[in-house]
């Protein structure tokens, strides 16, 4: 969804091209509207657009749905990425960008999108259970000190792959590259975004975590069983 029409057709074209529906809103209020209508499997967000901005926008959709929304931003507006992903956006692309690298995020966002539901493969995959934590692989579920916890594909995935090698530590390009299977073109202040968010969900004290640690000048490690 982009103010410009000629920038939407452009975008659109491909899309279409290659057996995607496309549904296009001029404007922030419109986008919303388009989305009270029907089912959307990805959404596509433009920081400026008018009446309702993207950053808005993103944040009333994600109060209601877990559908990936990618963020396209200026270059120059490095604040929107981190505010978009704050507000829930799953990926951004900063612009300007070619269509190639345009279509191959799309994909990947649908692709990602498709693993996450529940017939997925390693449904034999033993649930882990860390104090008061418990992580079910197959079934995407995680719940903390008796509750569940409703985590985004990409919180999921980021928690999962730290979990299932606790201890371990792992660089941010590794799990930028663990999630969306390279660190081209992403700021390494995404994975940084994405544990915030979960240590709040998951942490009594986010400021004194049980589970998610930070390595300084490294990255990130779950806790070690051992501990």
């Amino acid at each position: 969804m982009d103010d410009e029409q000629s920038i939407q057709t452009l975008l659109s074209y491909p899309l279409r091209k290659e057996g995607y529906n496309v549904v296009q809103a001029t404007d922030g209020r419109q986008a919303l509207d388009r989305f009270d209508e029907q089912s959307f499997d990805l959404v596509v967000l433009d920081v400026m657009l008018p009446k309702i901005d993207g950053l808005e926008v993103c944040r009333r959709l994600r109060s209601r749905s877990s559908v990936p929304i990618i963020m396209l931003t200026a270059r120059s507006e490095e604040i929107d990425k981190v505010v978009g992903l704050e507000l829930g956006a799953d990926d951004y692309i900063t612009k300007p960008f070619s269509l190639r690298e345009f279509s191959s995020r799309i994909k990947a966002a649908l692709r990602r999108a498709e693993l996450s539901r529940p017939a997925e493969t390693g449904a034999d995959e033993l649930p882990l259970t860390i104090r008061e934590l418990r992580i079910d692989f197959p079934k995407r579920t995680v719940r903390v000190r008796g509750d569940d916890v409703e985590l985004t594909f990409v919180e999921f995935e980021i928690l999962a792959a730290l979990a299932r090698a606790p201890g371990r530590v792992f660089t941010r390009d590794m799990l930028l590259a663990r999630i969306w299977g390279d660190s081209a073109y992403r700021d390494p202040r995404t994975i940084d975004v994405h544990i915030r968010h979960l240590r709040e969900k998951l942490e009594l004290d986010a400021k004194d975590p049980e589970y998610l640690f930070t390595v300084r000048g490294v990255g990130y490690r779950f806790r070690d069983t051992d501990q």
